[in-house]
């Protein structure tokens, strides 16, 4: 079997090569290709996932390489996991949109919008690659804002599922809460990628959250960076991405007082390169949980193995959340767009699953970002200011006139030098 990695530089391989070690009965791997046109980074990425793989004893050959076509060429699924302009790219996205008072995050609100901007374009050209190369192979998108480029992607015709780490997180995290194997919890995960609530976590078929809100708020607020009387007031654990629209003010003024995220990771990157620099360095660095990703391993190699179906998978769940299309689960939005959900994963594609009515709380909030989604995709496609302001207009973390024109045109002049358009 062979995976490809699109962005293998990215220092977040060796978390999915560790899990690749640890699950290999479940995906069979006997090729892994690692494409990425940064040799700085693609070198040590790729020498250190052979050291870990041989540590394993696992039999995989790693390859590395520069030229897209060829490190997917025949490929069985093709990860991408890429950052167009990189830790420089996303500090803008962090800190442009303090100027304004709005909340500055790299997948979310106008960061989010100038990554999709970047990204989309970039993605869909990788894509065609691959349908030209590996028709028959699954895409497995890691790269954010997750559902507007699994959005694109799909709408292209292509074999894509979107992937995100949150749900296996907090599965994981309440799991060890009630003493349970991470596989016995059952998560009510409903949403939008990066827009998502947990109402429920079946243990053997009794719903378990309600005595977790009671007992274990502390622990919930961890989790979520959320306050326990909100979460005791909600009946439900959102995403920790939902602190961004229910404490707003509040993240703006720590974001406006601290270092901006991009920082903390390219210093974390720095040490992490060093490290897989390192030839003796054979084992996953800890420092890997500082770069955020948890679980990431799992999830992805969860995800491939079911669309795969190689042999070996009954320990793989055969229900999974990922972002696929709609199709009538939230009969709110349109069919064609993208929700988080859990979904039964198969050789033919995920099915998503019956979820319970979205509380008009929720409901309403994820069909206003769902629009703007497609306002966001919209301006990845086709580009232009205008189209950029309107999806800003729409999007509820900036939704002023005067901030979304002000940002829009602040938003094309800093990212100029990724957007084609842009530079006509």
């Amino acid at each position: 079997m062979k995976l490809t990695v699109v962005g293998g530089g990215s220092t977040y391989t060796p978390e999915l090569v560790d899990g690749l070690a640890r699950l290999r009965d479940a995906l069979p791997v006997t090729e892994l290709v690692l494409v990425d046109p940064d040799e700085d980074r693609l070198v040590p990425v790729g020498a250190m996932s052979r050291r870990m793989l041989a540590r394993a004893g696992h039999p995989a050959r790693v390859v590395t390489t520069a030229d897209t076509a060829a490190g997917v060429a025949g490929a069985d699924a093709v990860v991408i996991q890429l950052r167009i302009g990189g830790q420089a790219a996303r500090r803008v996205d962090e800190t442009l949109p303090l100027a304004c008072g709005c909340v500055g995050q790299e997948t979310t609100g106008v960061g989010g919008l100038a990554k999709a901007l970047r990204t989309v374009p970039v993605v869909l050209d990788l894509a065609g690659t691959i349908a030209e190369h590996a028709p028959d192979a699954w895409i497995v998108d890691f790269t954010n804002p997750v559902g507007i480029v699994t959005r694109a992607l799909l709408d292209a015709g292509h074999r894509a599922v979107g992937l995100c780490n949150v749900a296996i997180h907090v599965q994981r995290r309440l799991a060890a809460l009630l003493d349970v194997p991470p596989n016995a919890v059952e998560l009510g995960h409903a949403g939008l990628n990066h827009l998502t609530w947990v109402r429920s976590a079946f243990v053997d078929g009794a719903d378990r959250l309600p005595e977790l809100l009671d007992g274990n708020l502390p622990a919930l607020t961890d989790i979520s960076n959320l306050p326990g009387d909100l979460l005791h007031h909600l009946r439900a654990l959102p995403s920790y991405y939902l602190s961004y629209y229910y404490e707003h003010d509040r993240i703006v003024e720590r974001q406006r007082n601290g270092t901006p995220r991009a920082e903390q990771v390219a210093a974390v990157e720095r040490e992490l390169l060093e490290l897989y620099a390192d030839p003796s360095n054979d084992t996953r660095p800890a420092q890997l949980s500082e770069r955020g990703g948890a679980f990431y391993s799992e999830a992805a190699v969860h995800l491939l193995a079911a669309l795969l179906g190689t042999p070996g998978t009954a320990e793989i769940p055969d229900v999974q959340v990922a972002n696929v299309r709609n199709n009538g689960t939230l009969p709110f939005l349109p069919d064609h767009a993208v929700i988080e959900v859990p979904a039964r994963i198969t050789s033919k594609g995920p099915l998503p699953l019956p979820v319970p009515p979205l509380e008009p709380l929720y409901a309403g909030l994820v069909a206003h970002v769902s629009a703007y989604e497609e306002l966001a995709l919209d301006a990845a496609l086709h580009g232009g200011v205008e189209r950029v302001r309107t999806a800003l207009l729409a999007h509820p973390l900036v939704g002023q006139d005067g901030p979304a024109d002000r940002l829009a045109a602040d938003l094309v002049a800093a990212n100029r030098a990724h957007l084609p358009w842009a530079a006509r």
